[in-house]
């Protein structure tokens, strides 16, 4: 049963789900007013901060966030008596890993998941209720929405906080732009320009560079990188409830055309149509890509790799600007028995000290949004560009997500690969297959 921190949840009907194979039965939450704090007390005196009492905590995240994770890690570890122990779970198992140790009451004190899968496991009561204390912070509505909204229930109950950042950029290669007669300094503003860029480029005829690459096999990296352009436009992918999707608008369309339009003409690198993700940002930072839609976090890669990388926001149809507000959020989960502790460990990452001097020192994008412009960004150009795209963006909730779009052969990797790639003009039917599997 889910473990509530401060307040109940409410009774949910009881769930049975599969997971990786795995029947997970009883995880939803049961309506008790139990006001105890597993391992720290009574509710009432955990306070702000949490406890700090020497306790070993236990922390899962995925191997892409290997590097972040150690870092905040190891800096909790070295200031404070609680002591964190890090488990990196390579990311094809997360989801087995998870299931199995959630029926098996056995989860770890502290769960950082993908924004996109956590309405789900919220859903399905793998998280402690933290909503008095996440609302109790000085700084609450400082903190990034997107994912605080993602571990947030039907009912409004709060569970999980932003643990790291990812945001989704347009980056294009300023040689290659020079090679090509553009101006190095201005990536594109509207989508007719994304397409123009890109077919200059192409043109260049330089043996294996291409225009553009995408992942057209990867529902998560079409997701991280496309829908931006949809809500740049002015548009929505998903309904409000996330169990109707939005793709078959103009906006949406034109993004669509726009790609098929560039394969037509050859822009598009060899490669894309297989892209499963697993080399999805390797062309780029070899050198051999003009523009795309890139995550931040591989943007230094690109630099250490010698690339002149120009970064900008994605844009819309017309003009506009937004981006994925991606990443993971991290939350204390039902099997915890050491709550006040770990929150000691959320409470501490969030505060103003960690986000600068570890999150934003290191590089990466922090979770507060008074702090997106900092001393550290000030001295990366590139840093604080995408520090300010990073505030206005967004991150889309629904329960079956990864089901409709991350899934291998998810329905919306079908829209994509019909719309761009064999151009069946179906886009309106299988916008509709991807409701059918959101609404269940």
């Amino acid at each position: 049963m889910s473990k509530r921190l401060f307040r109940s949840r409410g009774a949910r009907g009881a769930a049975v789900l599969v997971v990786a194979g795995l029947a997970l039965t009883g995880l939803t939450a049961c309506s008790s007013d139990d006001s105890t704090t597993p391992g720290g007390g009574d509710a009432a005196a955990v306070g702000p901060t949490g406890v700090d009492d020497g306790t070993e905590l236990s922390m899962w995240t995925r191997a892409p966030l290997e590097r972040q994770a150690k870092a905040l890690v190891e800096a909790y570890n070295a200031s404070h008596k609680n002591q964190v122990k890090l488990e990196i779970i390579p990311n094809d198992d997360m989801e087995g890993k998870v299931g199995g140790a959630a029926t098996n009451e056995d989860l770890p004190d502290l769960l950082a998941g993908d924004v996109v899968r956590l309405p789900y496991w919220v859903d399905n009561g793998l998280f402690t209720d933290l909503t008095e204390q996440i609302d109790g912070l000085d700084y609450a509505d400082d903190i990034t929405q997107g994912h605080v909204d993602a571990g947030t229930d039907a009912d409004g109950a709060k569970h999980t906080v932003p643990f790291v950042t990812d945001i989704s950029v347009m980056v294009w290669n300023k040689d290659l732009y020079r090679e090509a007669g553009l101006d190095p300094e201005k990536g594109p503003t509207t989508l007719e320009e994304f397409r123009e860029q890109a077919q200059a480029v192409a043109d260049l005829k330089k043996p294996g560079v291409s225009g553009t690459y995408y992942g057209g096999n990867c529902g998560g990296c079409l997701v991280f990188t496309w829908f931006p352009s949809i809500w740049a436009s002015g548009d929505e992918v998903l309904n409000d409830g996330g169990t109707e999707a939005l793709l078959a608008s103009d906006s949406a369309k034109a993004v669509y055309d726009t790609y098929a339009q560039l394969n037509a003409s050859g822009a598009v690198g060899t490669g894309s149509e297989e892209e499963n993700g697993s080399t999805w940002t390797a062309p780029f930072s070899n050198g051999t890509v003009g523009v795309m839609q890139y995550p931040n976090t591989a943007v230094y890669a690109a630099q250490e790799a010698g690339i002149d990388v120009g970064v900008g926001a994605i844009p819309g149809v017309d003009g506009g600007e937004s981006t994925f507000l991606g990443g993971d959020a991290m939350g204390i989960s039902k099997d915890s028995e050491h709550v006040a502790q770990a929150w000691n460990f959320l409470a501490w990452m969030l505060s103003d000290e960690t986000q600068l001097e570890v999150v934003a020192k290191d590089g990466e994008v922090p979770g507060r949004n008074s702090l997106l412009d900092n001393k550290y960004a000030q001295e990366n150009p590139i840093a604080l560009t995408m520090n300010k795209i990073a505030a206005s963006g967004r991150t889309p909730v629904a329960p079956y997500f990864s089901e409709a779009f991350n899934a291998s052969g998810s329905p919306w990797v079908n829209l994509i690969r019909n719309a761009t790639f064999d151009q069946t003009g179906t886009v309106d039917e299988d916008n509709d297959a991807i409701t059918s599997i959101l609404e269940q």
